[in-house]
């Protein structure tokens, strides 16, 4: 989860995050390194005295300003498609779980198995024990098998809803009359916390997500 003064991302808890957090440090670099450059050409430009005759026509560094700027464009789509596509996918899930937003709560079903469902509720700061989480702990947990690929499905029963566990790398709307789905992996066990991350209303800050991963 995140802690105070945390100036990077959430430490990953599945493939997915890692691989997101493999292009956020690839495409971050290009960033830095293209942001050195400019800002070294435009020292170098304020700080001396040179003249360039040819600034006006020349073919040569009009044809590098356009083809290189296409290059890093493909260094950067390349890896963003491949993890589009990565977050799409869905093998075979062990366990499909269906997520309800609503105002302002989330309610669970395990369709794998019968009459196994439950509402879940933000624990308020007045009962909350001395180790719980405040805005962020809730009264029934989801607890999900680690090591095993999971389905869940989203939608919303008022208003629209974002269903969102940042160590997971997950975030699906839930929108009313609609049924989005995604999957994950989770690959150590703990507790992962999320929220809801579309403004819903009044209490939208107050219907946190709590993940139990218990090993199998």
């Amino acid at each position: 989860m995140s802690t105070w003064a945390n100036l990077g991302l959430q430490d990953s808890a599945s493939p997915l995050m890692e691989q997101l957090i493999f292009f956020h440090d690839h495409a971050l670099l290009i960033l830095v390194m293209i942001t050195v450059l400019v800002g070294y050409l435009m020292f170098m430009l304020f700080f001396n005295n040179y003249v360039n005759r040819f600034l006006l026509h020349g073919q040569l560094i009009e044809m590098i300003w356009t083809i290189l700027p296409a290059i890093i464009l493909l260094f950067i789509a390349l890896p963003s498609l491949r993890l589009l596509y990565l977050l799409d996918e869905i093998n075979e899930p062990s366990v499909t779980l269906k997520s309800i937003g609503h105002q302002w709560y989330w309610s669970y079903e395990y369709s794998d198995f019968n009459n196994i469902e439950f509402d879940s509720y933000m624990i308020p700061t007045n009962e909350l024990s001395t180790d719980g989480f405040r805005l962020l702990d809730v009264d029934n947990r989801i607890v999900l098998p680690m090591n095993s690929q999971i389905r869940i499905l989203v939608t919303a029963a008022d208003v629209i809803h974002s269903w969102t566990i940042p160590a997971l790398g997950v975030k699906v709307d839930g929108t009313p009359g609609r049924l989005n789905q995604t999957n994950f992996f989770i690959n150590r066990p703990g507790l992962f916390y999320g929220q809801c991350s579309e403004i819903c209303g009044a209490n939208h800050s107050f219907m946190p997500i709590v993940i139990e991963s218990v090993p199998v």
